[in-house]
């Protein structure tokens, strides 16, 4: 993650109860939200061999983390070439754009056909209860609004949305900042934060625009606080010292 979620949660004085992770690779965010307090987890990834390693590693000592092998995307049943990467996590059903040039140590090692499923599918095949859940992070190599497509009959209830975007073809027939933004309006999100690499992707922070202004309203109440308090001590100090200033030794 190039934006630090613990800084996002103290930034904005939020404190996520659960959060749905698309893309987990191995799970490499698992501290961090243990460390916000985000005590329910799902994982999501769709390449099989990293995610049956996943399930050894969490389901028994992480009882709360939740772990399925699922291809995302905006239908189910759709049947997708998966393309798989030397390094795992530039894996997607997408072909390289200009990831190629950047980045020409990643490469594909092999394809597997894989059908898709939505996120709204995961949560009811499974029996899943939204309400555990209010913070979303994708991490799908260039379809995470075709993902959010998936989900629209629960993004209503998430709060917080942060994703990978791209601001080219960093992969062919990515998903593109500009649409992630309007796409993510409809839901009454607005973005707040946002990091670009040098090779035209980077991370951006969503949150439902009501509760960013709310908590917008909170912390400039309290700068002004701040401000308030440390004019009343400058004051008290000043008086200490002309006190100390007037005051004729013995």
């Amino acid at each position: 993650m190039l934006i630090d979620i613990r800084e996002l949660c103290v930034k904005y004085n939020i404190d996520p109860i659960g959060v749905i992770h698309g893309g987990a690779h191995e799970a490499e965010e698992l501290p961090i939200y243990e460390e916000i307090g985000a005590k329910n987890r799902i994982w999501i990834e769709g390449n099989t061999e990293i995610c049956e390693k996943l399930k050894l590693r969490l389901e028994i000592s992480h009882k709360n983390d939740l772990i399925f092998d699922e291809l995302l995307w905006s239908k189910s049943n759709i049947t997708f070439k998966f393309n798989i990467t030397n390094n795992g996590h530039s894996s997607s059903i997408l072909k390289f754009g200009n990831h190629k040039q950047n980045h020409p140590d990643v490469w594909n090692i092999k394809s597997i056909e894989k059908k898709s499923k939505t996120l709204d599918d995961v949560f009811v095949e499974n029996n899943l209860d939204i309400n555990l859940y209010d913070f979303i992070n994708l991490d799908v190599q260039g379809v995470e609004i075709e993902v959010l497509k998936g989900f629209k009959n629960n993004l209503n209830k998430i709060k917080y949305v942060y994703t990978e975007v791209n601001i080219s073809e960093v992969y062919k027939n990515c998903s593109k900042l500009h649409d992630m933004d309007l796409y993510l309006q409809k839901f009454g999100f607005k973005r707040c934060e946002l990091l670009l690499t040098q090779g035209e992707w980077g991370d951006a922070f969503y949150m439902k625009a009501d509760i960013l202004k709310e908590k917008m309203k909170i912390i400039q109440e309290n700068k002004l606080k701040e401000i308030e308090e440390n004019k009343l001590k400058e004051i008290e100090e000043n008086k200490l010292k002309e006190i100390e200033e007037n005051t004729n030794p013995l």
